[in-house]
């Protein structure tokens, strides 16, 4: 009989063991490597290269973490919190476990005004009102019938209200925190150990929401008076490294890579649930007391510029010397690293990237970088009506260089923003900006710093002939500037006579001429036009 019952008892249910809670509210270490979005994986048309979205960055990020737990004997949930907000949890990794990890759950609910109405909707809240005239707060119980979304809808004892519509102060108050909303995203893993131990872990998983981008300033220096067409360029460049999310990340191993490493789409990511309410109601004030439409002061003597937390910047201008560089002096300058084909930036240093912010390090310090000072055109007869219009065009002033040693740079140069700078008597003044493609070692650079009011292009038709298949074209330069200029100017047609001052760049028969100071040039072709099959 004692045996029958004691196999009875074998085949019952066991009861489940009590889970042992860890939680690890902070890394010991972290090391973040940003890769660009696809945003800065591309050059866009017309040489523009899309900005950082502050928003919600497109790039991503690989994020390492190390951190210390203590772990009982039996089986026990740990929670990593504190992730970051765009973690992909399919690509999270946790070594250092006696025993590996049974279960990994991602946490997206967090604790925030609108996650505490979600978590309490149809649930009883306790509304405290201030009277404005006595100061007297009343209190009553309530049921939260509608929210967050829209607005807050309340049912007490006289009825159905909006949360803050009354115009009393109001506020509500919870008797509990919901178990399942985090004051941060969480990682949770179940995992089982045999004794209990100490164990140092790392977790490394991808994350949205990051990005980065190179920012350069190029300071045209003085010209050389005997080589008029070269000049030097002191090239620096940031590092800027963006955070979309709300979790900083501090004292981190910073680190950047170039180029475009392979990967696939994949679904939109949950991003944790944690905002304010947004509450709207008629105006309660009288008609007198609703303000009207903002008007525009006129400029005060300063500039002043209030940031969101009252701070005052006042921005005012001083005569600063000629020559004065426009490029800051780098204290820390990411160091550059190969990573199989890709480009690896190493911040020296550990620094802190905080949540919705940018974060800059000096990448790039190359002084007197040697470059070539030319004024550009390429022709379009559209623009001048195949010749009917008399006037001309102003011609755009360009850097070019060669990304080699011995002409003061020879390093990958990866694509971003650049403004240029050139020294007046009030210092180095913005010239222009423009965008910079990637350029590997070797390859020729090309700066667009912008039009010129100075140098200047006419085309005008002397003649044409053969149902206006073949015409002669004339081109004429002019330069109101003190010194000479070097000037260059793309035909891209195809020329039945093509004289010795075009010769062919980049495939394209081009006009490269010296233009007088307070001179002009003039160049006459003939073209042959190609009807199209």
């Amino acid at each position: 009989m004692w045996r029958i019952f004691a196999l009875l008892l074998m085949l019952l249910p066991m009861p489940a063991l009590a889970q042992n809670l860890v939680i690890s509210d902070t890394p010991e270490s972290v090391s973040l490597t940003v890769y660009r979005g696809d945003e800065g994986n591309r050059y866009y048309a017309r040489n523009i290269v899309r900005p950082i979205n502050k928003n919600w960055p497109t790039g991503y990020a690989l994020i390492t973490e190390t951190r210390t737990v203590k772990i009982a004997a039996g089986e026990s949930l740990i929670r990593f919190e504190g992730v970051a907000e765009g973690m992909f949890p399919e690509s999270a990794i946790v070594t250092g476990l006696p025993s590996g990890v049974r279960e990994k759950n991602r946490d997206a609910r967090l604790l925030s005004p609108s996650g505490l109405v979600d978590a309490y909707l149809k649930r009883q809240v306790t509304i405290t009102r201030t009277n404005k005239a006595t100061g007297i707060e009343t209190s009553e119980e309530a049921i939260i019938t509608a929210g967050p979304t829209g607005g807050v809808i309340l049912q007490t004892a006289a009825g159905y209200e909006a949360l803050h519509c009354t115009g009393l102060p109001e506020r509500m108050r919870y008797a509990r925190k919901p178990e399942d909303l985090s004051a941060k995203p969480t990682l949770s893993i179940i995992t089982r150990s045999k004794r209990p131990v100490t164990a140092k872990l790392t977790l490394t998983y991808l994350a949205s929401g990051f990005d980065w981008q190179a920012n350069y300033i190029a300071q045209v220096k003085q010209r050389d008076v005997k080589d008029m067409g070269k000049v030097d360029v002191d090239l620096f460049a940031w590092l800027t490294i963006a955070n979309g999310g709300n979790q900083s990340f501090a004292h981190a191993n910073l680190m950047a890579i170039a180029g475009a490493p392979n990967k696939e789409k994949r679904a939109a990511q949950i991003r944790p649930a944690g905002t304010g309410l947004s509450l709207k109601c008629w105006p309660n004030q009288r008609t007198h007391e609703i303000p009207t439409p903002y008007i525009v002061p006129p400029p005060a003597p300063m500039a002043m510029r209030e940031l969101a937390d009252g701070e005052v910047i006042i921005v005012t201008a001083n005569k600063r010397e000629f020559g004065v560089s426009a490029a800051p002096v780098a204290a820390i300058v990411a160091e550059q690293e190969d990573l199989g084909d890709l480009k690896l930036y190493r911040v020296p240093e550990r620094v802190t990237v905080n949540a919705k912010g940018q974060k800059q390090v000096a990448m790039l310090v190359k002084p007197k970088a040697e470059f070539a000072h030319i004024y550009t055109a390429s022709i379009d007869v559209d623009e001048h009506g195949w010749g009917e219009k008399d006037e001309s065009l102003p011609m755009n002033l360009m850097l070019r260089g060669r990304n080699k040693k011995d002409k003061g740079l020879g390093l990958p140069l990866p694509q971003g923003q650049i403004l240029v700078y050139e020294n007046s008597e009030y210092g180095a003044l913005l010239a222009g900006e423009t965008n910079l493609k990637d350029h590997s070692i070797g390859q020729k650079v090309e700066i667009k710093v912008g039009a010129s009011a100075d140098v200047r292009y006419n085309l005008a038709v002397l003649s044409r002939s053969g149902n206006q298949m073949r015409q002669k074209w004339k081109i004429e330069l002019s330069n109101a500037r003190s010194q000479p200029v070097h000037a260059e100017v793309k035909i891209p047609y195809k020329l039945s006579r093509k004289s010795k001052n075009i010769i062919m760049i980049d495939g394209v028969p081009t006009w490269k001429t010296i233009v007088p100071a307070n001179g002009s040039a003039s160049l006459q072709y003939n073209i042959k036009l190609e009807v199209a099959e």
